[in-house]
Protein backbone atom coordinates (compact mmCIF):
# COMPACT_ATOMS: atom_id res chain seq x y z
CA UNK A 1 0.00 0.00 0.00
CA UNK A 2 2.41 2.97 1.05
CA UNK A 3 5.22 1.87 -0.14
CA UNK A 4 6.97 4.68 -1.47
CA UNK A 5 5.94 6.92 1.18
CA UNK A 6 7.46 5.74 4.17
CA UNK A 7 10.64 4.84 5.92
CA UNK A 8 8.81 1.48 6.57
CA UNK A 9 8.57 1.11 2.88
CA UNK A 10 9.10 -2.39 1.40
CA UNK A 11 9.45 -3.36 -2.11
CA UNK A 12 5.89 -3.09 -3.55
CA UNK A 13 4.74 0.23 -4.74
CA UNK A 14 1.00 0.29 -6.51
CA UNK A 15 -1.79 -1.71 -5.53
CA UNK A 16 -4.87 -2.47 -7.69
CA UNK A 17 -7.71 0.40 -6.87
CA UNK A 18 -10.28 -1.45 -4.45
CA UNK A 19 -13.66 -1.58 -6.16
CA UNK A 20 -15.44 -0.26 -3.47
CA UNK A 21 -14.22 1.03 0.27
CA UNK A 22 -17.26 -1.46 1.68
CA UNK A 23 -15.70 -4.02 0.72
CA UNK A 24 -16.48 -6.99 3.52
CA UNK A 25 -13.50 -7.76 5.71
CA UNK A 26 -13.52 -10.26 9.05
CA UNK A 27 -11.33 -9.22 12.10
CA UNK A 28 -9.83 -12.07 12.39
CA UNK A 29 -8.85 -12.53 8.55
CA UNK A 30 -7.25 -8.65 8.16
CA UNK A 31 -5.05 -9.30 10.97
CA UNK A 32 -3.71 -12.44 9.57
CA UNK A 33 -3.46 -11.32 6.43
CA UNK A 34 -1.16 -8.57 7.29
CA UNK A 35 1.18 -10.70 9.13
CA UNK A 36 3.05 -12.75 6.85
CA UNK A 37 3.52 -8.94 4.50
CA UNK A 38 4.62 -7.20 8.07
CA UNK A 39 7.20 -9.26 8.45
CA UNK A 40 8.69 -9.73 4.70
CA UNK A 41 8.62 -6.31 4.49
CA UNK A 42 10.65 -5.37 7.13
CA UNK A 43 13.77 -8.11 6.43
CA UNK A 44 13.48 -6.70 2.72
CA UNK A 45 14.02 -2.89 2.65
CA UNK A 46 14.77 -1.35 -0.67
CA UNK A 47 15.86 1.72 -1.79
CA UNK A 48 14.32 1.58 -5.31
CA UNK A 49 10.91 0.31 -4.18
CA UNK A 50 9.91 -0.78 -7.37
CA UNK A 51 12.61 -3.69 -8.18
CA UNK A 52 10.62 -6.72 -6.63
CA UNK A 53 7.26 -5.23 -8.22
CA UNK A 54 5.20 -8.27 -9.44
CA UNK A 55 4.13 -8.39 -12.67
CA UNK A 56 0.40 -7.56 -12.29
CA UNK A 57 1.43 -4.18 -10.66
CA UNK A 58 4.45 -3.13 -11.65
CA UNK A 59 5.19 0.18 -12.91
CA UNK A 60 6.07 0.44 -16.87
CA UNK A 61 8.74 3.04 -16.84
CA UNK A 62 8.96 3.15 -20.13
CA UNK A 63 5.70 4.79 -20.57
CA UNK A 64 5.61 8.42 -20.62
CA UNK A 65 2.49 8.39 -18.83
CA UNK A 66 3.79 6.38 -16.28
CA UNK A 67 3.99 9.49 -13.49
CA UNK A 68 0.24 10.59 -14.07
CA UNK A 69 -1.02 7.08 -13.96
CA UNK A 70 1.10 6.49 -10.47
CA UNK A 71 -0.52 9.85 -9.47
CA UNK A 72 -3.91 8.60 -10.45
CA UNK A 73 -3.84 5.52 -8.26
CA UNK A 74 -2.51 6.95 -5.19
CA UNK A 75 -5.56 9.36 -5.48
CA UNK A 76 -7.46 6.18 -5.69
CA UNK A 77 -6.35 4.26 -2.94
CA UNK A 78 -5.93 7.78 -0.49
CA UNK A 79 -9.55 8.81 -1.62
CA UNK A 80 -11.20 8.50 2.48
CA UNK A 81 -14.80 6.79 2.33
CA UNK A 82 -17.35 8.68 2.85
CA UNK A 83 -21.14 8.07 3.80
CA UNK A 84 -22.02 8.83 0.57
CA UNK A 85 -20.35 6.41 -1.31
CA UNK A 86 -23.08 3.71 0.33
CA UNK A 87 -26.07 6.55 0.92
CA UNK A 88 -25.76 8.69 -2.61
CA UNK A 89 -29.04 10.91 -1.29
CA UNK A 90 -27.20 11.52 2.66
CA UNK A 91 -28.53 14.65 3.27
CA UNK A 92 -26.30 17.35 4.66
CA UNK A 93 -26.58 19.85 7.24
CA UNK A 94 -24.88 23.51 8.39
CA UNK A 95 -22.33 22.87 10.63
CA UNK A 96 -23.44 23.51 14.24
CA UNK A 97 -19.61 23.82 14.56
CA UNK A 98 -18.67 27.32 14.69
CA UNK A 99 -16.18 29.34 17.58
CA UNK A 100 -17.86 32.78 16.65
CA UNK A 101 -21.01 31.81 17.98
CA UNK A 102 -22.54 33.46 21.00
CA UNK A 103 -25.04 31.17 22.13
CA UNK A 104 -24.68 28.25 24.04
CA UNK A 105 -25.47 25.17 21.47
CA UNK A 106 -29.20 24.55 22.28
CA UNK A 107 -31.93 22.23 20.42
CA UNK A 108 -33.17 25.84 19.38
CA UNK A 109 -30.61 25.87 16.73
CA UNK A 110 -30.62 23.03 14.87
CA UNK A 111 -30.17 24.21 11.33
CA UNK A 112 -26.99 26.19 12.76
CA UNK A 113 -25.97 29.02 15.20
CA UNK A 114 -25.94 32.36 15.03
CA UNK A 115 -22.74 34.09 14.46
CA UNK A 116 -22.27 38.31 13.41
CA UNK A 117 -20.29 37.70 10.26
CA UNK A 118 -19.20 34.08 8.06
CA UNK A 119 -16.92 32.62 9.94
CA UNK A 120 -13.85 31.43 8.08
CA UNK A 121 -12.28 28.71 9.50
CA UNK A 122 -13.49 25.38 7.91
CA UNK A 123 -11.93 23.22 5.60
CA UNK A 124 -12.30 23.08 2.29
CA UNK A 125 -12.72 18.91 0.88
CA UNK A 126 -10.39 20.10 -1.63
CA UNK A 127 -7.72 20.99 0.67
CA UNK A 128 -4.64 18.71 0.38
CA UNK A 129 -1.34 18.13 2.27
CA UNK A 130 2.13 17.06 0.61
CA UNK A 131 3.03 13.93 1.90
CA UNK A 132 6.56 13.78 0.76
CA UNK A 133 8.70 17.12 0.78
CA UNK A 134 12.06 15.98 -0.12
CA UNK A 135 13.33 15.58 -3.55
CA UNK A 136 15.88 13.29 -3.37
CA UNK A 137 18.45 13.38 -6.61
CA UNK A 138 19.75 9.75 -6.00
CA UNK A 139 18.52 7.05 -4.50
CA UNK A 140 22.14 6.51 -2.89
CA UNK A 141 20.91 9.62 -0.59
CA UNK A 142 20.81 8.86 2.99
CA UNK A 143 16.95 7.82 3.71
CA UNK A 144 15.94 8.19 0.23
CA UNK A 145 12.74 6.72 -0.76
CA UNK A 146 12.17 6.59 -4.65
CA UNK A 147 9.65 5.16 -7.18
CA UNK A 148 11.86 4.96 -9.84
CA UNK A 149 15.64 4.35 -10.72
CA UNK A 150 16.22 8.28 -11.36
CA UNK A 151 13.76 9.27 -8.03
CA UNK A 152 12.18 11.38 -10.02
CA UNK A 153 9.52 13.31 -8.14
CA UNK A 154 6.40 12.44 -8.09
CA UNK A 155 3.28 14.97 -5.84
CA UNK A 156 1.36 12.83 -3.79
CA UNK A 157 -1.00 14.68 -1.82
CA UNK A 158 -3.42 13.29 1.10
CA UNK A 159 -6.72 14.91 2.55
CA UNK A 160 -6.32 17.63 5.19
CA UNK A 161 -7.92 17.49 8.69
CA UNK A 162 -10.44 19.68 10.17
CA UNK A 163 -14.42 20.84 9.97
CA UNK A 164 -16.33 21.18 7.40
CA UNK A 165 -18.82 23.67 6.63
CA UNK A 166 -21.46 21.04 5.70
CA UNK A 167 -21.86 18.18 8.64
CA UNK A 168 -23.61 14.26 7.68
CA UNK A 169 -25.14 13.82 11.44
CA UNK A 170 -27.89 16.24 13.57
CA UNK A 171 -26.11 16.56 16.74
CA UNK A 172 -29.24 15.60 18.40
CA UNK A 173 -29.42 12.19 16.49
CA UNK A 174 -26.31 10.93 17.39
CA UNK A 175 -24.92 9.13 20.27
CA UNK A 176 -21.32 9.03 20.08
CA UNK A 177 -18.63 5.76 21.72
CA UNK A 178 -14.92 6.19 22.33
CA UNK A 179 -12.94 2.74 22.75
CA UNK A 180 -9.65 2.57 23.60
CA UNK A 181 -7.59 -1.22 22.90
CA UNK A 182 -4.61 -2.90 23.10
CA UNK A 183 -2.06 -1.85 25.85
CA UNK A 184 -1.27 2.20 27.95
CA UNK A 185 -0.36 5.13 26.52
CA UNK A 186 0.50 8.19 27.58
CA UNK A 187 -1.85 10.27 27.05
CA UNK A 188 -5.21 8.37 26.37
CA UNK A 189 -6.96 9.97 28.41
CA UNK A 190 -6.49 13.36 26.80
CA UNK A 191 -7.53 12.07 23.35
CA UNK A 192 -11.45 11.13 25.04
CA UNK A 193 -11.58 14.75 26.72
CA UNK A 194 -11.34 16.46 23.78
CA UNK A 195 -14.42 14.05 22.22
CA UNK A 196 -17.18 15.64 24.33
CA UNK A 197 -16.48 19.10 25.60
CA UNK A 198 -18.08 20.64 22.67
CA UNK A 199 -21.69 20.65 23.86
CA UNK A 200 -21.32 23.44 26.21
CA UNK A 201 -18.44 25.74 25.32
CA UNK A 202 -18.82 28.04 22.65
CA UNK A 203 -15.11 29.55 22.89
CA UNK A 204 -12.08 27.60 21.34
CA UNK A 205 -10.88 27.14 25.38
CA UNK A 206 -10.30 23.19 24.64
CA UNK A 207 -8.44 21.41 27.03
CA UNK A 208 -5.88 18.62 26.52
CA UNK A 209 -6.22 15.01 25.80
CA UNK A 210 -7.39 12.49 23.67
CA UNK A 211 -10.39 10.91 25.57
CA UNK A 212 -10.98 14.38 26.99
CA UNK A 213 -10.42 15.83 23.18
CA UNK A 214 -12.92 14.28 21.74
CA UNK A 215 -15.50 14.45 24.72
CA UNK A 216 -15.13 18.00 24.62
CA UNK A 217 -15.42 18.84 20.73
CA UNK A 218 -18.80 16.41 20.24
CA UNK A 219 -20.12 18.46 22.63
CA UNK A 220 -19.79 21.76 20.90
CA UNK A 221 -21.15 20.26 17.87
CA UNK A 222 -24.04 19.48 20.15
CA UNK A 223 -24.26 16.34 20.85
CA UNK A 224 -25.46 14.98 24.49
CA UNK A 225 -25.09 11.38 24.10
CA UNK A 226 -21.49 10.54 24.88
CA UNK A 227 -20.51 6.61 25.99
CA UNK A 228 -17.18 5.09 26.79
CA UNK A 229 -17.03 1.31 25.96
CA UNK A 230 -15.00 -0.24 28.72
CA UNK A 231 -11.90 -2.30 28.47
CA UNK A 232 -12.07 -2.03 24.64
CA UNK A 233 -13.50 -4.25 21.87
CA UNK A 234 -14.39 -6.60 25.12
CA UNK A 235 -17.17 -3.96 26.13
CA UNK A 236 -19.12 -4.39 23.34
CA UNK A 237 -19.71 -8.23 24.20
CA UNK A 238 -19.57 -8.75 28.20
CA UNK A 239 -22.97 -7.61 29.64
CA UNK A 240 -21.78 -7.15 33.27
CA UNK A 241 -19.31 -4.30 31.66
CA UNK A 242 -21.85 -1.41 31.53
CA UNK A 243 -21.21 1.82 28.87
CA UNK A 244 -19.81 4.95 30.80
CA UNK A 245 -21.66 7.79 30.05
CA UNK A 246 -19.06 10.73 29.29
CA UNK A 247 -19.43 14.23 29.34
CA UNK A 248 -17.06 17.32 29.98
CA UNK A 249 -17.93 17.04 34.12
CA UNK A 250 -16.92 13.56 33.58
CA UNK A 251 -13.64 14.21 31.61
CA UNK A 252 -12.74 17.75 32.90
CA UNK A 253 -9.65 16.55 34.57
CA UNK A 254 -8.53 12.97 33.76
CA UNK A 255 -5.64 14.07 31.24
CA UNK A 256 -3.60 14.88 34.55
CA UNK A 257 -3.65 11.18 35.40
CA UNK A 258 -1.72 8.22 33.47
CA UNK A 259 -3.55 5.17 32.23
CA UNK A 260 -7.44 5.22 30.66
CA UNK A 261 -10.31 6.34 31.69
CA UNK A 262 -12.04 3.21 30.06
CA UNK A 263 -9.41 0.09 30.24
CA UNK A 264 -7.93 -1.15 27.72
CA UNK A 265 -7.50 -4.31 26.43
CA UNK A 266 -6.46 -7.00 23.61
CA UNK A 267 -8.30 -9.17 21.85
CA UNK A 268 -12.28 -9.03 21.99
CA UNK A 269 -15.63 -10.47 19.88
CA UNK A 270 -15.49 -10.95 16.45
CA UNK A 271 -16.88 -8.16 13.96
CA UNK A 272 -20.24 -8.90 13.09
CA UNK A 273 -21.37 -9.22 17.26
CA UNK A 274 -19.37 -5.75 17.86
CA UNK A 275 -22.26 -4.21 14.96
CA UNK A 276 -24.84 -6.54 16.27
CA UNK A 277 -24.49 -4.64 19.61
CA UNK A 278 -23.00 -1.32 18.36
CA UNK A 279 -27.17 -1.41 16.40
CA UNK A 280 -28.72 -2.56 19.74
CA UNK A 281 -27.08 0.62 21.49
CA UNK A 282 -28.39 2.86 18.61
CA UNK A 283 -24.06 4.02 18.50
CA UNK A 284 -23.61 5.90 15.10
CA UNK A 285 -20.66 7.57 15.74
CA UNK A 286 -17.47 5.02 16.84
CA UNK A 287 -14.09 6.35 18.18
CA UNK A 288 -11.23 3.62 18.09
CA UNK A 289 -8.00 4.59 20.24
CA UNK A 290 -5.36 1.69 18.79
CA UNK A 291 -2.64 0.80 17.15
CA UNK A 292 -2.01 -1.86 14.08
CA UNK A 293 -4.40 -4.25 15.23
CA UNK A 294 -7.13 -1.79 16.57
CA UNK A 295 -7.35 0.05 13.31
CA UNK A 296 -7.43 -3.54 11.27
CA UNK A 297 -10.38 -3.88 13.53
CA UNK A 298 -11.80 -0.45 13.18
CA UNK A 299 -11.48 -0.81 9.13
CA UNK A 300 -13.71 -4.06 9.30
CA UNK A 301 -16.14 -2.73 11.97
CA UNK A 302 -16.77 0.38 9.40
CA UNK A 303 -16.59 -2.49 6.39
CA UNK A 304 -19.44 -4.41 8.33
CA UNK A 305 -21.38 -0.88 8.35
CA UNK A 306 -21.13 -0.58 4.95
CA UNK A 307 -22.52 -4.11 4.33
CA UNK A 308 -25.75 -3.60 6.22
CA UNK A 309 -25.95 -0.14 5.51
CA UNK A 310 -26.05 1.36 8.77
CA UNK A 311 -25.35 5.41 8.62
CA UNK A 312 -22.46 5.17 11.52
CA UNK A 313 -18.99 6.79 11.14
CA UNK A 314 -15.93 4.57 12.67
CA UNK A 315 -12.85 7.09 12.85
CA UNK A 316 -9.47 5.74 14.23
CA UNK A 317 -6.85 7.93 16.28
CA UNK A 318 -4.15 6.14 16.38
CA UNK A 319 -2.58 5.06 19.42
CA UNK A 320 0.85 3.08 20.20
CA UNK A 321 3.83 4.31 22.04
CA UNK A 322 6.11 2.71 20.04
CA UNK A 323 5.58 5.20 16.82
CA UNK A 324 5.31 2.68 14.17
CA UNK A 325 2.06 3.57 12.34
CA UNK A 326 3.01 4.02 8.58
CA UNK A 327 2.74 7.84 7.06
CA UNK A 328 2.62 10.07 10.23
CA UNK A 329 5.06 11.97 12.43
CA UNK A 330 4.57 10.31 15.17
CA UNK A 331 2.00 8.90 17.40
CA UNK A 332 0.20 10.08 20.45
CA UNK A 333 2.32 8.78 23.87
CA UNK A 334 5.86 8.73 22.18
CA UNK A 335 7.08 12.22 22.98
CA UNK A 336 6.60 11.54 26.74
CA UNK A 337 7.86 8.15 26.31
CA UNK A 338 11.31 9.10 24.71
CA UNK A 339 11.13 11.79 28.03
CA UNK A 340 10.04 9.25 30.85
CA UNK A 341 13.18 6.52 29.42
CA UNK A 342 15.71 9.54 30.48
CA UNK A 343 14.88 9.10 34.03
CA UNK A 344 15.90 5.05 33.76
CA UNK A 345 18.92 6.35 31.23
CA UNK A 346 20.03 8.39 33.60
CA UNK A 347 19.74 6.14 36.76
CA UNK A 348 21.65 3.71 34.45
CA UNK A 349 24.42 5.75 34.21
CA UNK A 350 24.96 6.93 37.63
CA UNK A 351 24.75 3.40 38.80
CA UNK A 352 27.53 2.33 36.31
CA UNK A 353 29.65 5.34 36.28
CA UNK A 354 29.50 5.00 40.20
CA UNK A 355 30.80 1.83 40.20
CA UNK A 356 33.90 -0.41 39.24
CA UNK A 357 33.86 -0.84 35.66
CA UNK A 358 29.91 -0.57 35.80
CA UNK A 359 27.51 -1.20 33.11
CA UNK A 360 24.05 -0.39 32.80
CA UNK A 361 21.38 -2.21 30.90
CA UNK A 362 18.22 -0.62 29.96
CA UNK A 363 15.47 -2.00 28.05
CA UNK A 364 12.76 0.05 26.16
CA UNK A 365 9.57 -0.47 24.30
CA UNK A 366 9.62 -1.18 20.45
CA UNK A 367 8.35 -4.25 19.50
CA UNK A 368 9.17 -4.11 15.15
CA UNK A 369 11.03 -0.68 15.43
CA UNK A 370 13.40 1.19 17.65
CA UNK A 371 11.98 4.60 17.26
CA UNK A 372 12.47 5.17 21.22
CA UNK A 373 15.37 3.80 21.86
CA UNK A 374 16.81 5.47 19.29
CA UNK A 375 15.69 9.06 19.84
CA UNK A 376 15.58 8.38 23.77
CA UNK A 377 19.41 7.38 23.32
CA UNK A 378 20.23 10.52 21.03
CA UNK A 379 18.47 12.75 23.19
CA UNK A 380 20.29 11.47 27.05
CA UNK A 381 23.93 11.49 25.37
CA UNK A 382 24.69 9.42 27.94
CA UNK A 383 24.51 5.77 25.67
CA UNK A 384 27.46 4.24 24.79
CA UNK A 385 25.39 1.24 22.48
CA UNK A 386 21.92 1.12 21.19
CA UNK A 387 20.51 -2.00 20.04
CA UNK A 388 17.40 -1.80 17.79
CA UNK A 389 15.31 -4.33 15.93
CA UNK A 390 16.08 -3.54 12.04
CA UNK A 391 19.57 -3.51 13.30
CA UNK A 392 21.06 -7.25 13.52
CA UNK A 393 24.39 -7.59 15.93
CA UNK A 394 26.58 -9.83 17.02
CA UNK A 395 26.63 -10.62 20.84
CA UNK A 396 29.90 -12.56 20.45
CA UNK A 397 33.10 -12.54 18.61
CA UNK A 398 35.96 -9.67 17.31
CA UNK A 399 33.07 -7.33 16.27
CA UNK A 400 30.41 -7.82 18.47
CA UNK A 401 28.60 -5.90 21.42
CA UNK A 402 30.45 -7.91 24.49
CA UNK A 403 33.66 -7.25 22.58
CA UNK A 404 33.01 -3.34 22.60
CA UNK A 405 31.66 -3.24 26.08
CA UNK A 406 35.44 -4.41 26.99
CA UNK A 407 36.53 -1.82 25.37
CA UNK A 408 34.57 0.40 26.58
CA UNK A 409 35.59 -0.30 30.39
CA UNK A 410 39.35 -0.54 29.40
CA UNK A 411 39.24 3.32 27.71
CA UNK A 412 36.38 5.08 29.95
CA UNK A 413 35.95 2.52 32.91
CA UNK A 414 31.83 2.16 32.35
CA UNK A 415 29.42 1.74 29.59
CA UNK A 416 25.62 2.10 29.14
CA UNK A 417 23.24 -0.10 26.98
CA UNK A 418 19.91 0.61 25.60
CA UNK A 419 18.05 -2.15 23.85
CA UNK A 420 14.75 -2.46 22.21
CA UNK A 421 12.53 -5.23 23.67
CA UNK A 422 12.47 -6.44 20.20
CA UNK A 423 16.17 -6.39 19.31
CA UNK A 424 18.15 -9.85 19.32
CA UNK A 425 15.19 -11.68 19.53
CA UNK A 426 17.96 -13.91 17.12
CA UNK A 427 19.29 -14.76 20.29
CA UNK A 428 16.78 -15.91 22.28
CA UNK A 429 14.90 -19.31 22.68
CA UNK A 430 11.52 -19.10 20.14
CA UNK A 431 8.00 -20.00 21.78
CA UNK A 432 4.30 -19.87 19.87
CA UNK A 433 2.91 -18.24 22.88
CA UNK A 434 0.89 -14.84 21.67
CA UNK A 435 -0.67 -12.34 23.58
CA UNK A 436 -4.67 -11.67 22.85
CA UNK A 437 -3.68 -9.31 19.89
CA UNK A 438 -2.05 -12.79 18.42
CA UNK A 439 1.17 -10.53 18.53
CA UNK A 440 4.37 -13.27 19.10
CA UNK A 441 5.16 -12.95 23.01
CA UNK A 442 8.97 -11.92 22.91
CA UNK A 443 11.71 -13.15 24.72
CA UNK A 444 13.52 -10.79 27.62
CA UNK A 445 16.50 -9.14 25.44
CA UNK A 446 17.14 -6.85 28.49
CA UNK A 447 17.94 -9.66 30.88
CA UNK A 448 19.64 -12.03 28.40
CA UNK A 449 22.27 -9.02 27.52
CA UNK A 450 22.49 -8.75 31.38
CA UNK A 451 23.24 -12.68 31.86
CA UNK A 452 25.32 -13.20 28.68
CA UNK A 453 27.71 -9.70 30.21
CA UNK A 454 28.13 -10.99 33.27
CA UNK A 455 29.48 -14.48 32.31
CA UNK A 456 31.75 -13.30 29.35
CA UNK A 457 33.35 -10.87 31.60
CA UNK A 458 33.82 -13.85 34.37
CA UNK A 459 35.24 -15.40 31.67
CA UNK A 460 37.46 -13.09 30.84
CA UNK A 461 38.61 -12.53 34.34
CA UNK A 462 37.56 -8.66 34.48
CA UNK A 463 35.05 -7.30 37.11
CA UNK A 464 32.12 -6.03 35.76
CA UNK A 465 28.87 -5.06 37.98
CA UNK A 466 25.81 -5.11 35.73
CA UNK A 467 22.71 -3.34 36.51
CA UNK A 468 19.48 -3.91 34.45
CA UNK A 469 16.22 -1.56 34.63
CA UNK A 470 13.20 -2.10 32.80
CA UNK A 471 10.99 1.03 33.05
CA UNK A 472 8.38 -0.29 30.25
CA UNK A 473 5.49 -0.04 32.98
CA UNK A 474 6.01 2.93 34.59
CA UNK A 475 6.06 4.91 31.41
CA UNK A 476 3.20 3.10 29.57
CA UNK A 477 1.21 4.34 32.64
CA UNK A 478 2.26 8.49 33.09
CA UNK A 479 0.75 11.30 32.40
CA UNK A 480 1.59 12.61 29.17
CA UNK A 481 3.57 15.64 28.23
CA UNK A 482 3.07 19.08 26.90
CA UNK A 483 4.07 18.40 23.51
CA UNK A 484 1.70 14.74 23.69
CA UNK A 485 -0.94 16.83 25.52
CA UNK A 486 -1.11 19.21 22.37
CA UNK A 487 -1.31 16.17 20.10
CA UNK A 488 -3.57 14.52 21.92
CA UNK A 489 -6.14 17.48 21.42
CA UNK A 490 -6.03 17.84 18.35
CA UNK A 491 -6.21 14.81 16.69
CA UNK A 492 -8.89 14.19 19.13
CA UNK A 493 -10.85 17.26 17.63
CA UNK A 494 -10.23 15.91 14.11
CA UNK A 495 -11.60 12.34 14.52
CA UNK A 496 -14.95 14.41 15.31
CA UNK A 497 -14.59 16.83 12.75
CA UNK A 498 -14.08 13.75 10.55
CA UNK A 499 -16.81 11.63 11.67
CA UNK A 500 -19.40 14.93 11.79
CA UNK A 501 -18.34 15.31 7.95
CA UNK A 502 -19.11 12.15 6.92
CA UNK A 503 -16.03 10.37 6.74
CA UNK A 504 -15.62 6.80 8.48
CA UNK A 505 -13.33 4.39 7.60
CA UNK A 506 -10.24 6.60 8.30
CA UNK A 507 -7.86 7.52 10.99
CA UNK A 508 -6.34 11.19 12.01
CA UNK A 509 -2.79 11.81 11.98
CA UNK A 510 -0.21 14.48 11.67
CA UNK A 511 2.05 14.71 8.17
CA UNK A 512 4.71 17.02 7.85
CA UNK A 513 3.30 19.26 10.74
CA UNK A 514 -0.37 19.32 9.36
CA UNK A 515 -2.90 16.96 10.38
CA UNK A 516 -4.43 14.86 7.74
CA UNK A 517 -7.20 11.96 7.14
CA UNK A 518 -5.62 8.83 5.83
CA UNK A 519 -7.77 5.70 4.83
CA UNK A 520 -6.97 2.95 7.09
CA UNK A 521 -6.23 -0.09 5.37
CA UNK A 522 -3.16 2.14 4.16
CA UNK A 523 -1.46 2.75 7.64
CA UNK A 524 -2.17 -0.93 8.69
CA UNK A 525 -0.49 -2.86 6.39
CA UNK A 526 3.08 -3.19 8.23
CA UNK A 527 4.42 -1.16 10.56
CA UNK A 528 6.85 1.61 10.19
CA UNK A 529 10.56 0.84 11.52
CA UNK A 530 13.87 3.07 11.77
CA UNK A 531 15.41 2.71 8.46
CA UNK A 532 19.33 1.90 9.33
CA UNK A 533 20.17 4.11 6.33
CA UNK A 534 18.24 6.81 7.52
CA UNK A 535 19.73 10.57 8.88
CA UNK A 536 18.52 9.92 12.22
CA UNK A 537 19.86 6.66 12.95
CA UNK A 538 23.39 7.79 11.65
CA UNK A 539 22.90 10.82 14.60
CA UNK A 540 22.26 8.70 16.83
CA UNK A 541 25.66 6.08 16.03
CA UNK A 542 27.23 9.70 15.85
CA UNK A 543 26.01 10.73 19.56
CA UNK A 544 27.03 6.68 20.83
CA UNK A 545 30.04 6.04 18.62
CA UNK A 546 29.31 2.26 18.28
CA UNK A 547 30.70 0.50 15.59
CA UNK A 548 28.54 -1.75 13.59
CA UNK A 549 28.42 -5.30 15.33
CA UNK A 550 28.82 -7.50 12.71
Amino acid sequence: MMQSLSPAIGPKLVLPARNSHCDHLMFGSVLQSLRPKLNQRICKKLRILAENESPTTAIDFSDPDWKSNYQKDFETRFNIPHLTDVFEDADSYPSTFCLRMRTPVTEDFADGYPSDEKWHGYINNNDRVLLKVINYSSPTSAGAECIDPDCTWVEQWVHRAGPREKIYFEPEDVKAAVVTCGGLCPGLNDVIRQVDEVRSLPFSCLFLGHITSIVITLEIYGVKKIVGIPFGYRGFSEKELAEIPLSRKVVQNVHLSGGSLLGVSRGGPNVSEIVDSMEERGINMLFVLGGNGTHAGANAIHNECCKRRLKVAVVGVPKTIDNDILLMDKTFGFDTAVEEAQRAINSAYIEAHSAYHGIGVVKLMGRSSGFIAMHASLASGQIDICLIPEVPFHLHGPHSVLNHLKYLLETKGSAVVCVAEGAGQNFLQKTNAKDASGNIVLGDIGVHIQLETKKYFKEIGVPADVKFIDPTYMIRACRANASDGILCAVLGQNAVHGAFAGYSGITVGICNTHYVYLPIPEVISYPRVVDPNSRMWHRCLTSTGQPDFL
